[in-house]
């Protein structure tokens, strides 16, 4: 079982209830991102207008492009000078906002702490590009990495993870190299936060209209946004919770008590766990949705604790 002391109010600390009280309190000063055009969400957030605060970026990353199903693909490439492996990255925002280059800390600290080359996806986005545009561009994008690591960055060590919708394409990536290719070459996967049902869980259709990151109708929007014309989104190419999860690699599952994608990790993991395969659950009380973009001793804990199962793998 869980352990129900990670849901006691008790457990969350006086940083992390400050910090989502401020958080809270920003996102209702600003105007409502579902009322004004995705584009223009863009470049708010690139303005650090967003709910999350501006990253810096790498001086040492590089961009290259790949041949995509509908064009090229950019690629966001951080790597040290010997990887030890390579990390393909899916970075989030609801299929709809987020570019490669919004968490380039992480995508550095996965270089030098475990030695990873990491390529972060730049994937169409939703509503101009609906589905299948993210998930193909993904699936090409990991093609392209299991064909080239060896020669581009010399070893064939690799792991794949994201945060929120890019842990969602994670799973769906980890899913289609199955069953479409035969291909199961991730030593590893590291996903935070993911939105695994489009249909919606219990603990987002519950949340409300408080914004702590998202609400309830954000996730509704997102959703349409990202399914277009899909007419079962229980379909496991849309929603990867209703797959079958037999085979699949060592698994990282992170989420925050206060996220409402909450019951999405729940029931993700335990269905990992139940087909067989090694899964490892970490519970942060307190946390907001991916709330390692906020600096806090939890997100240190949190990051270090990718780093080690990483590095166990």
């Amino acid at each position: 079982m869980i352990d129900p002391a990670l849901f006691d109010p008790a457990a969350v600390s006086d940083e992390i209830r400050a910090q989502n009280a401020d958080i809270v309190a920003k996102l209702a000063a600003l105007p409502d991102p579902m009322s004004v055009p995705p584009a223009l969400v863009r470049e708010r957030r690139r303005q650090g207008l967003g709910p999350f605060p501006l990253m810096p970026l790498s001086p040492r990353a590089q961009t290259i492009a790949i041949d995509g199903p509908a064009g090229p693909i950019p690629l966001r490439i951080i790597a040290p000078e010997t990887p030890r492996g390579v990390y393909l990255h899916i970075h989030g925002g609801g299929w709809t906002w987020g570019t490669a280059d919004e968490q380039d800390p992480w995508l550095d600290r996965l270089a030098e702490r475990c030695g990873l080359a990491v390529v972060s996806v730049e994937y169409r986005l939703a509503p101009e590009d609906p589905y299948p545009a993210a998930p193909d561009d993904c699936e090409a994008a990991a093609l392209w990495v299991i064909r080239e690591m060896e020669s581009r960055f010399g070893t064939s060590r690799l792991f794949i993870g994201g945060e929120s919708a890019g842990a969602h394409l994670s799973a769906v990536t980890i899913l289609r190299l199955r069953d479409r290719h035969g291909l199961n070459p991730f030593r590893g996967a590291n996903l935070f936060a993911g939105c695994y049902d489009l249909t919606l869980t219990p603990s987002v259709r519950h949340w409300g209209a408080e914004r702590l990151i998202l609400n309830t109708n954000d996730v509704r929007v997102f959703a349409e946004n990202f399914c277009g014309q899909v007419d079962d989104r229980r379909d496991p190419d849309v929603s990867p919770l209703y797959a079958d999860l037999k085979g699949l690699p060592p698994t990282l599952f992170s989420v925050g008590t206060k996220d409402m994608l909450l019951d999405d990790t729940l029931f993700m993991a335990s269905r990992w766990a139940a087909a067989g395969n090694t899964t490892d659950l970490a519970i942060w009380p307190g946390g907001c949705h991916v709330f390692i973009r906020f600096d806090s001793a939890m997100s240190e804990r949190a990051l270090s604790r990718i780093d080690g199962f990483i590095e166990a793998l």
